[in-house]
Protein backbone atom coordinates (compact mmCIF):
# COMPACT_ATOMS: atom_id res chain seq x y z
CA UNK A 1 0.00 0.00 0.00
CA UNK A 2 1.15 3.38 -0.66
CA UNK A 3 0.49 5.82 2.08
CA UNK A 4 0.81 9.97 1.93
CA UNK A 5 2.06 11.79 5.30
CA UNK A 6 1.35 15.18 4.44
CA UNK A 7 3.56 18.09 6.88
CA UNK A 8 4.53 21.69 6.12
CA UNK A 9 8.35 22.32 5.32
CA UNK A 10 8.61 22.76 8.98
CA UNK A 11 6.55 22.36 12.36
CA UNK A 12 6.08 18.27 12.34
CA UNK A 13 6.44 16.46 15.80
CA UNK A 14 9.38 14.03 14.72
CA UNK A 15 8.29 10.92 16.36
CA UNK A 16 4.79 11.25 14.87
CA UNK A 17 6.56 11.37 11.90
CA UNK A 18 9.48 8.76 11.86
CA UNK A 19 7.63 6.36 14.25
CA UNK A 20 4.07 5.59 12.23
CA UNK A 21 6.35 5.69 8.85
CA UNK A 22 9.02 2.84 10.33
CA UNK A 23 6.14 1.16 11.36
CA UNK A 24 4.46 1.22 7.96
CA UNK A 25 7.89 0.49 6.15
CA UNK A 26 8.41 -2.56 8.05
CA UNK A 27 5.18 -4.26 7.44
CA UNK A 28 5.84 -3.16 3.74
CA UNK A 29 4.32 -0.73 3.37
CA UNK A 30 5.34 2.10 0.86
CA UNK A 31 5.08 5.73 2.81
CA UNK A 32 5.64 8.94 0.65
CA UNK A 33 6.59 12.38 2.08
CA UNK A 34 3.81 15.33 0.73
CA UNK A 35 4.52 18.55 1.53
CA UNK A 36 3.79 22.47 0.82
CA UNK A 37 6.77 22.79 -0.68
CA UNK A 38 9.61 20.89 -1.88
CA UNK A 39 12.59 20.62 -1.13
CA UNK A 40 13.03 19.37 2.78
CA UNK A 41 11.14 19.71 6.30
CA UNK A 42 12.20 20.79 9.14
CA UNK A 43 10.95 18.65 11.78
CA UNK A 44 10.60 19.70 15.77
CA UNK A 45 11.80 17.51 18.98
CA UNK A 46 8.66 19.67 20.94
CA UNK A 47 10.05 23.19 20.72
CA UNK A 48 13.51 22.24 19.26
CA UNK A 49 14.39 21.91 15.80
CA UNK A 50 15.30 18.16 15.43
CA UNK A 51 15.91 16.29 11.60
CA UNK A 52 14.88 17.16 8.53
CA UNK A 53 13.51 14.72 5.43
CA UNK A 54 13.66 15.28 1.66
CA UNK A 55 9.83 15.90 0.55
CA UNK A 56 8.99 13.44 -2.33
CA UNK A 57 5.98 15.05 -3.95
CA UNK A 58 4.35 18.59 -3.22
CA UNK A 59 0.93 18.68 -2.49
CA UNK A 60 -1.05 19.77 -5.47
CA UNK A 61 1.14 18.09 -7.88
CA UNK A 62 -0.62 14.73 -7.02
CA UNK A 63 -4.17 13.21 -5.86
CA UNK A 64 -5.51 11.46 -3.22
CA UNK A 65 -6.06 8.87 -5.99
CA UNK A 66 -2.32 7.89 -6.28
CA UNK A 67 -2.50 6.76 -2.22
CA UNK A 68 -4.40 4.24 -0.17
CA UNK A 69 -4.21 6.33 2.52
CA UNK A 70 -3.26 9.37 4.37
CA UNK A 71 -1.47 9.81 7.90
CA UNK A 72 -1.64 13.43 9.51
CA UNK A 73 1.29 13.39 11.67
CA UNK A 74 1.28 16.32 14.52
CA UNK A 75 3.22 19.10 15.95
CA UNK A 76 2.02 22.54 17.21
CA UNK A 77 2.73 24.35 13.78
CA UNK A 78 2.61 21.56 11.46
CA UNK A 79 -1.37 21.45 11.37
CA UNK A 80 -1.52 25.36 11.71
CA UNK A 81 0.20 25.98 8.60
CA UNK A 82 -1.70 23.31 7.15
CA UNK A 83 -4.57 24.76 7.56
CA UNK A 84 -3.75 28.12 6.10
CA UNK A 85 -2.69 26.14 2.52
CA UNK A 86 -5.97 25.53 0.66
CA UNK A 87 -4.05 23.12 -1.76
CA UNK A 88 -3.44 20.69 1.62
CA UNK A 89 -6.71 21.21 2.88
CA UNK A 90 -8.35 20.19 -0.57
CA UNK A 91 -5.76 16.80 -0.68
CA UNK A 92 -6.98 15.69 3.13
CA UNK A 93 -10.64 16.54 2.21
CA UNK A 94 -10.02 14.75 -1.18
CA UNK A 95 -9.08 11.39 0.95
CA UNK A 96 -12.58 11.71 2.60
CA UNK A 97 -14.55 12.52 -0.72
CA UNK A 98 -13.28 9.38 -2.10
CA UNK A 99 -13.92 6.71 1.39
CA UNK A 100 -9.75 6.22 1.95
CA UNK A 101 -8.65 5.88 5.39
CA UNK A 102 -7.03 8.22 6.94
CA UNK A 103 -5.10 8.68 10.18
CA UNK A 104 -4.13 11.81 12.79
CA UNK A 105 -2.28 12.28 15.63
CA UNK A 106 -1.72 15.19 18.59
CA UNK A 107 -2.53 18.42 17.01
CA UNK A 108 -3.34 16.88 13.40
CA UNK A 109 -6.97 16.98 13.60
CA UNK A 110 -6.66 21.18 13.29
CA UNK A 111 -6.15 20.35 9.88
CA UNK A 112 -9.65 17.89 9.60
CA UNK A 113 -11.42 20.86 11.58
CA UNK A 114 -10.69 23.18 8.58
CA UNK A 115 -11.47 20.52 5.93
CA UNK A 116 -14.77 20.63 7.58
CA UNK A 117 -14.31 16.36 8.03
CA UNK A 118 -15.34 15.93 11.44
CA UNK A 119 -18.93 16.68 11.57
CA UNK A 120 -20.81 13.48 12.72
CA UNK A 121 -17.87 11.91 13.70
CA UNK A 122 -16.30 10.73 17.24
CA UNK A 123 -11.93 11.40 17.37
CA UNK A 124 -9.64 12.00 19.81
CA UNK A 125 -6.45 14.64 19.82
CA UNK A 126 -4.45 16.65 22.19
CA UNK A 127 -6.62 18.07 24.90
CA UNK A 128 -6.43 21.56 23.61
CA UNK A 129 -8.35 20.67 20.47
CA UNK A 130 -11.80 19.09 22.22
CA UNK A 131 -13.78 23.08 21.74
CA UNK A 132 -12.61 23.05 18.04
CA UNK A 133 -13.67 19.63 17.35
CA UNK A 134 -16.88 19.99 19.13
CA UNK A 135 -17.63 23.19 17.40
CA UNK A 136 -16.43 21.66 14.16
CA UNK A 137 -19.44 19.27 14.61
CA UNK A 138 -17.26 16.28 15.95
CA UNK A 139 -17.17 14.34 19.19
CA UNK A 140 -14.41 14.77 21.23
CA UNK A 141 -13.34 12.00 23.62
CA UNK A 142 -9.99 11.10 25.93
CA UNK A 143 -8.85 7.74 24.78
CA UNK A 144 -5.53 6.49 23.49
CA UNK A 145 -6.84 5.42 20.13
CA UNK A 146 -10.08 6.05 18.46
CA UNK A 147 -11.20 4.45 15.48
CA UNK A 148 -14.57 5.92 13.83
CA UNK A 149 -15.68 3.75 11.08
CA UNK A 150 -17.66 6.85 9.11
CA UNK A 151 -17.93 6.74 5.39
CA UNK A 152 -13.82 6.22 5.67
CA UNK A 153 -11.80 5.08 8.71
CA UNK A 154 -10.47 8.05 10.83
CA UNK A 155 -8.12 6.88 12.95
CA UNK A 156 -7.09 9.45 15.75
CA UNK A 157 -4.86 9.72 19.18
CA UNK A 158 -3.74 11.90 21.39
CA UNK A 159 0.14 12.30 21.76
CA UNK A 160 2.98 10.32 21.35
CA UNK A 161 2.96 8.25 24.53
CA UNK A 162 -0.01 6.58 22.31
CA UNK A 163 2.11 5.74 19.27
CA UNK A 164 2.43 2.08 19.91
CA UNK A 165 -1.35 2.20 20.10
CA UNK A 166 -1.45 4.12 17.05
CA UNK A 167 0.75 2.64 14.94
CA UNK A 168 -1.02 -1.02 15.42
CA UNK A 169 -3.99 0.77 14.77
CA UNK A 170 -3.10 2.14 11.53
CA UNK A 171 -1.72 -1.10 10.61
CA UNK A 172 -4.86 -3.13 11.20
CA UNK A 173 -7.30 -0.58 9.23
CA UNK A 174 -5.36 0.32 6.23
CA UNK A 175 -5.05 -3.38 5.76
CA UNK A 176 -8.55 -3.66 6.27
Amino acid sequence: MRIAFLTAPEGVEQVELTDPWQALTEAGHEPVLVSTRTGHIQAFDHLDKADTFPVDVMVGQVQAESFDGLVLPGGVANPDFLRMDERAVEFVRSFFAQGRPVAAICHAPWTLVEADVVRGRTLTSWPSLRTDITNAGGTWVDEQVRIDQGVNKLITSRKPADLKAFDEAILTEFAA
